[in-house]
């Protein structure tokens, strides 16, 4: 299957340049954080400290004209610490409701691994949903709520794994590594330039996008054509993955409708009105690797989800 030429919509090219920035060297990083965006799904970004996580949170908000709140994840944090309280007015003798942190576009869940279970569980329903209930009282987020949740790899000091029910609302999950040398050598020597303002993306990124047009994107976004030979390659890929030797647990039927949802908001960030098969492959990894779960026996040996996920698209067979 032929892709056509074309270039990617002007406004998501500005997006990238300006993430770009304050984020050097992380190319593949900030795709993958784009198709998220654009394909309306929370993202769950993954490395150890100091390769910019918080940072590449912070510039997107700024980007998109977006409000912005941050969570800091702590063994001590609450649920009524994220969603929100209900607050006694002496005044009127009733109770007001205040918004939590989870009232924003753009929700940084900073270190979301350093609290337990049951206060991760309070953005399951923000998160699926789009709102949050308090004592019996829905409120609406954000019609363009994102979650972007970073963690340390599990083995760091002071870690919880985040449960399967919470790992599977974040549509992606993307990897962060360290940076080659050439690029950490103009990273130091940029954040050196920009002084203080380096703490303070909002400053150094401009907007180039507002809550609106990002809504209209994610609009088109649906709109994007799909064969049903794709359909045929996604479904063969999620069931090919339960089959798995080596995987305890794989891909659920809604791993295959976030996979197309993916593959459609690559489509679109590279300017075509379809889905190809190098979309879909071009996302595997992120949708599916955190939905993996390797047997005992698959550990011991060294085996990693992403080398069972390559080695499935190479069984895979390709529509053309």
């Amino acid at each position: 299957m032929e892709s056509p030429e074309a270039s990617e919509p002007p406004p998501l090219v500005d997006l990238k340049k300006a993430l770009a920035r304050v984020i050097e060297g992380q190319e593949d990083v900030i795709d993958s954080l784009l198709v998220g965006l654009v394909a309306g799904g929370h993202v769950l970004i993954e490395g150890v400290p100091g390769v910019a996580k918080t940072l590449l949170a912070r510039s997107l908000a700024a980007a998109l004209s977006a409000t912005f709140s941050r969570i800091q994840f702590t063994p001590d944090l609450m649920p009524a610490d994220i969603t929100g309280v209900n607050v006694f007015e002496p005044k009127t003798a009733d109770f007001r409701f205040r918004p939590g942190p989870l009232f924003a576009d753009i929700v940084l869940a900073d270190e979301i691994n350093r609290a337990p279970a049951k206060t991760q569980a309070a953005l399951l329903e923000s998160m699926q949903e789009g709102q949050v209930t308090i004592d019996g009282v829905t409120h609406p987020l954000s019609g363009i709520l994102t979650v972007l949740a970073t963690q340390n790899p599990i083995e760091y000091e002071g870690t919880y794994p985040l449960p399967e029910a919470q790992l599977d609302r974040f549509m992606m999950k993307i990897v962060v590594d360290y940076p080659a040398l050439e690029a950490e050598r103009l990273m130091i020597g940029r954040m050196h330039r920009l002084g203080e303002n380096a703490l303070h993306p909002e400053k150094v990124v401009d907007p180039v996008l507002n809550p609106d047009r990002l809504l209209r994107i994610r609009t088109a976004c649906h709109q994007i054509d799909v064969d049903e030979s794709i359909i045929n390659y996604i479904v063969e890929i999620v069931r090919t993955s339960r089959s798995l030797s080596s995987l305890s647990l794989g891909a659920s039927p809604r791993a295959g409708v976030m996979l197309l949802r993916a593959a459609k908001a690559s489509a679109l960030l590279r300017g075509k009105a379809y889905v190809t098969p190098d979309d879909v492959r071009d996302v595997v990894l992120p949708v599916l690797r955190h939905r993996m779960r390797l047997t005992a026996e698959a550990e011991i040996e060294g085996l990693t989800a992403d080398g069972c996920l390559d080695s499935l698209l190479k069984r895979a067979s390709v529509p053309r």
